[in-house]
């Protein structure tokens, strides 16, 4: 087996503990999948996590993982609260990236030839692009009590209903935000941006039910075959960004305050009940509820533009959002023990089984709804957490593809290609702000998501529900 890794089963390797390693690495995967895992060296990231001080069980990575910052993307990590750390690498620059899935009472066949006009409306209400600004426009004042309600204040200004808020992680508002903690330029970065969708791999994607795998789970996500979908997907902004960048800069000194014995430098961090760590952790919680607040804007104006298009009888209804980047104070079961730890999942979503209490009521049943979306010209999936999850990951599973060909490496494959006339042809409609932010996302530079969600639902990780396909997109 490559790079050491002794294989558990068959869709679960372990990398063993060597050198300055707390606990083993575990890689959740087929084993045709690991040749381009361990070709980014991004499992050498997951051991280098493994290194760091109060880990407990495993430093795990996904099937999507990929190269990141400090930790790998596909990363998942817990946390002793007392003899632990919290680290922004963890969480990443994007903090509460995340995804939102959209049902509507249409039908594919409902869409027929508005499908232009469609993502061209869709394209031309919400903001989208490298650096892009909204209509929305805030002070100070209104910016920090934003921060502190999530997207409560989107529902109290007129975007959606209160009932929203039960379909979204942390009811759309994660405690313990703290506004003074956040920098000017980081208030500055964000007072124009909210409602945008922004650039990179960000996306609203529209698209139908394709195939169904569990009929009685999606009856109560109220998933139907050929139902029209929309999935939103995008964080916290320059405004998250800077967050990231602020608490890098704070975590170098206190890694060394802390007389913390590092990998890499990019692992920088504090003890989680430190004041650095604190104050981290507060400060992510408004980025946290920055992201959510973004999501159920952007969700409202799709309802107004679809509407605009195909009439006052269109309705959407969120039927779950998801963060993917977030470091979160836990309960778990430990050697037999309920321990509150902190878990870092970094391009990783939370996949509580059936009965947890962090559920909606209405999901209690089935599980937490998980969001695996795509890349622009194949397919996304929708699963539930599982108990297995619970016992094995904190409750945690992939959260998309994963990149297999860096930005650069992309643009170059797809050099003198119209993607736009290959998507076409595919029935898909794509609007994108330039013809390199398309260069970047082609399918080619992804893993194929299918592989992803049959590695996580073989691990029994997440059980799968059901397949949706395109049929527009835009990307910033």
């Amino acid at each position: 087996m490559q790079r050491n890794a002794v294989k558990i089963n068959d869709f679960c390797f372990e990398i063993p503990k060597t050198g300055n390693m707390h606990v083993p690495a575990r890689i959740y995967a087929s084993e045709h999948m690991l040749n381009d895992i361990f070709q980014d060296n991004a499992s050498e990231q997951a051991k280098n996590v493994a290194c760091l001080p109060g880990i407990v069980g495993y430093s795990f990575a996904m099937p999507d993982i990929h190269w990141g910052y400090g930790f790998p993307i596909g990363g998942v990590a817990g946390f002793n609260l007392e003899t632990g750390i919290v680290s922004p690498g963890g969480v990443g620059y994007d903090i509460n990236c995340g995804v939102r899935l959209i049902k509507t009472n249409l039908r594919r066949q409902d869409i027929g030839n508005h499908l232009k006009p469609l993502m061209k409306a869709l394209y031309k209400r919400i903001p989208s692009g490298v650096g892009s600004t909204g209509p929305i426009k805030l002070n100070k004042k209104e910016e920090k009590t934003l921060l502190t309600k999530g997207a409560r204040w989107a529902i109290e200004n007129g975007y959606g209903n209160e009932s929203d808020l039960d379909k979204i992680e942390e009811n759309g508002c994660m405690a313990d935000a703290e506004p003074d903690l956040i920098s000017d330029r980081a208030l500055e970065r964000g007072k124009a941006q909210i409602g945008t969708l922004g650039s990179g791999n960000h996306f609203v994607e529209l698209g139908f039910v394709d195939e169904i795998f569990d009929s009685t789970t999606a009856q109560v996500l109220g998933l139907k075959k050929d139902g029209v979908t929309l999935i939103v997907h995008t964080g916290s902004r320059g405004f998250g960004h800077q967050v990231c960048e602020d608490y890098i800069k704070i975590m170098l000194k206190a890694t060394q305050k802390y007389n913390i014995d590092l990998p890499d430098r990019q692992l920088c961090c504090a003890p989680v009940r430190s004041p650095e760590g604190k104050n981290y952790l507060s400060a992510m919680a408004c980025a946290v509820n920055f992201s959510f607040c973004n999501r159920q804007i952007i969700s409202c104006w799709a309802q107004d533009v679809f509407r605009s298009i195909l009439g006052s009888s269109v309705e959407l209804y969120p039927v779950y959002e998801v963060a993917h980047n977030i470091a979160k104070i836990e309960e778990h079961s430990i050697e037999g023990a309920k321990v509150s730890i902190c878990v870092h999942r970094k391009g990783a979503t939370r996949a509580f089984g059936p009965n947890h209490p962090a559920i909606p009521q209405a999901y209690q049943q089935i599980g937490q709804p998980v969001l695996i979306p795509g890349d622009m010209g194949r397919y996304s999936y929708v699963l539930t957490g599982t108990e297995k999850a619970m016992k094995e990951t904190f409750g945690s599973t992939c959260h998309g593809a994963g990149r297999r060909l860096s930005r650069k490496k992309a643009k170059k494959a797809a050099q003198n290609r119209n993607l736009f006339k290959e998507l076409e042809d595919m029935g898909i409609v794509l609007q994108a702000s330039s013809r390199a932010t398309a260069s970047e996302e082609i399918s080619e530079a992804y893993k194929d998501v299918t592989d992803v969600v049959d590695a996580v639902s073989g691990a029994g990780l997440s059980n799968k529900v059901a397949k949706l396909i395109p049929l527009g997109v835009i990307k910033g």
